[in-house]
């Protein structure tokens, strides 16, 4: 195993990964359950999705700990679920059939970018400021998952109605929620405990967080089953969504409309993009400063030759996951933010993902007790990780406004947004502006241009249609 995983020259143990693995597993495990609730709104079958689910996880974590040797776990993302259902299907008129097959196609063109070496050239192309400023984003980013995800914040506001009374409003001001809920004060105690833990440098304090703060959770009525089917019943459901692409309702509707033909090629487009750059931007912004991706890779990066770094073979494994779960039944497959958590618990090789792959598959049998973890056992720890990867933003030079307005709206936008993809949009975007407004266009890289053209593209369909 030590020779295989490498874990020697990654200076981890056995120990590390496994307890890395399943803080990892444990920071994700809410889309076992999440997944199936919002694609099932589509008409597609609970408990198909479900399985679906747990095997696309699976397969895409085990090539990304076997085949490119990372500690990244690979699943069906959120904001790209939500997006197939309310956009693609409610919004666009597409069945879940249909934009299934659009999710395969999306990932065979991942492969093609990937294979022709095109990710790994924008990943070049971005300029070292940017990638900091990624880095520190995400760390915003997964905070705010934490925070959103335990309703720490809450939006509302107020408004003055016809008669001049005031009218109560919700989504427009965001306020800090009122402390009278058993789950924020489990989050306080899982917040406080974590801290506490990793402040005294006590090993797997995250994942040791986690556990005893579910604990914690029983007697104050917050930990308990969600929703979840047997293992025998998703399996009598999967044959509903295995394979759908290929039937009529899928490759044989999806192009028989020539109308429709070009609103079919922008969906693939922005899904396609979306999945792209949420991934690119999760690399660099965990992958860099924890040494995952080092020297090997900033080597293969200069001479684009062969492909053999772990960057080419982690990107490889991403792409593959998004057609493999289309297959099965399930909206995009990526690589979760959420594995930070796993490497801020100290995971550094694909014996992480190797482990949680292995939970996933132990989730299809015990579904109960893996939906009883809260959102408030998971929180803290998001939170924590958050903090430790802004220290990003320390590299970067905030009193030269040509790399800090940029690195700002990457950073801000990508929270904000709850897009990685729309972060990095933002930073590309001005990182352009701030150039022509200083004479020094040349010094982006084309590919930069490029990327940022079709960031711009993209805005600009999703508002027409």
């Amino acid at each position: 195993m030590n020779r295989f995983f490498r874990l020697k020259e990654n200076g981890t143990t056995v120990g590390t990964e496994v307890m890395a693995g399943i803080t990892t597993f444990f920071a994700m495990a809410y889309i076992i359950v999440v997944n199936p609730s919002i694609l099932s709104q589509s008409g597609m079958e609970w408990g198909a999705v479900f399985l679906a689910t747990i095997i696309a996880s699976v397969i895409g974590t085990l090539i990304m700990g076997l085949v490119a040797n990372v500690p990244y776990a690979q699943a069906p993302g959120m904001g790209l679920n939500a997006f197939f259902v309310y956009t693609v299907c409610f919004g666009l008129g597409f069945t879940w059939q249909q934009a299934l097959t659009m999710v395969f196609i999306c990932g065979l063109i991942n492969i093609f970018i990937t294979v022709t070496k095109i990710r790994k050239y924008i990943i070049k192309a971005i300029p070292l400021s940017l990638q900091h400023a990624i880095g520190g984003g995400i760390g915003l980013f997964i905070a705010y998952i934490g925070l959103l995800n335990i309703d720490v914040i809450s939006f509302t506001g107020a408004a003055v109605g016809e008669d001049g009374a005031t009218v109560v409003t919700s989504g427009i001001v965001p306020e800090l929620a009122k402390l009278n809920s058993p789950a924020l004060w489990l989050f306080l105690i899982g917040l406080v405990l974590i801290i506490a833990l990793e402040v005294m440098k006590v090993k797997g304090g995250i994942l040791i967080g986690i556990v005893v703060t579910t604990i914690i959770g029983i007697p104050m009525g917050v930990t308990h089953t969600g929703d979840s089917i047997s293992f025998a019943e998703a399996c009598a459901a999967l044959p509903q969504t295995f394979g759908a692409i290929f039937t009529n309702e899928g490759f044989g509707s999806l192009f028989s409309d020539p109308a429709k033909i070009p609103l079919v090629l922008i969906t693939i487009f922005s899904f396609s993009l979306s999945d792209t750059f949420d991934t690119i931007g999760t690399f660099i912004g965990t992958g860099r400063r924890s040494g995952i991706f080092s020297e090997e890779d900033e080597r293969a990066l200069e001479t684009n030759t062969g492909f053999k770094s772990k960057m080419d073979r982690a990107l490889f494994a991403d792409a593959t996951a998004t057609s493999i779960g289309a297959i099965f039944g399930t909206s995009n497959t990526t690589t979760f933010v959420e594995s930070a958590a796993g490497i801020g618990a100290g995971g550094r090789t694909g014996l992480t993902s190797v482990v949680v792959a292995l939970c996933f598959i132990a989730s299809a049998f015990l579904s109960t007790f893996i939906s009883a973890i809260p959102y408030a056992a998971t929180a803290p720890a998001l939170v924590v990780v958050g903090i430790l990867m802004v220290s990003s933003f320390a590299d970067i030079k905030w009193t030269d406004l040509e790399e800090a307005v940029p690195a700002f709206f990457a950073g801000l936008f990508m929270a904000l947004c709850y897009s990685i993809s729309y972060g990095i949009a933002f930073g590309f975007i001005t990182y352009c502006l701030v150039k022509i407004c200083t004479k020094k266009a040349k010094e982006v890289h084309p590919i930069l241009w490029c990327a940022t053209f079709l960031f711009i593209l993209n805005f600009v369909l999703l508002a027409l249609l």
